[in-house]
């Protein structure tokens, strides 16, 4: 993988350890020369990321809508920066640019971003590896939620293992590089 996308909220959360984990994602990405696709923003567990790259000199390449977010969040020394004209555009961007998908903490942005992704990779739209990075836990309610979904006839067992969950940004990369797509069964397969 040479390019990861990450989804990190807006925001730095209530505990340290989401944004020192932040920081230690960026770390690793210098160390194994990954590229970096994210929101473009400048503040929150994202800008964390960005900031620790861009301080190691690393490629950080900002995704950002037209006009959605005022300048001053907007992080200005970002290797690139590619504009679009909206969130759908957006999505697929970032998507197109990388090998696989990393999430970190955040909010309903961060949650839609990583089920869009996600049902991409349930419907074969792609088959680049998904990692949630889940610390202090944060992640265990939602993966309580697809189980629940896969005990009550809405998903199929085998999508769960479309998404690799670790706490230790060194072990998800590493989950993420060994990563086999599942061969899927239809939910309509008997």
């Amino acid at each position: 993988m040479n390019t990861i996308c990450v989804f990190a909220g807006s925001s730095p959360g209530k505990q340290e350890a989401y944004a020192h984990a932040a920081q230690q994602l960026g770390q690793l990405f210098i160390e194994k020369n990954i590229r970096l696709v994210y929101g473009g923003s400048r503040v929150g567990l994202m800008g964390e990321v960005a900031e620790e790259m861009l301080s190691a000199r690393g490629e950080v390449i900002g995704v950002m809508p037209e006009g959605l977010f005022r300048g001053e969040v907007v992080h200005r020394s970002l290797t690139s920066l590619v504009e679009v004209g909206g969130m759908h555009e957006r999505k697929a961007k970032m998507s197109d640019l990388s090998d696989g998908f990393i999430a970190l903490p955040g909010g309903a942005g961060t949650f839609e971003e990583l089920f869009e992704i996600y049902s991409w990779a349930q419907i074969g739209i792609h088959e680049k590896p998904i990692g949630l990075l889940n610390i202090e836990n944060y992640f265990r309610p939602l993966m309580k939620m697809i189980e629940h979904s896969v005990q009550e006839g809405f998903s199929q067992k085998d999508n769960l293992e479309l998404l690799n969950v670790d706490a230790s940004p060194r072990k998800l990369l590493e989950k993420m590089a060994s990563y086999q797509r599942p061969q899927l069964r239809s939910k309509w397969e008997e």
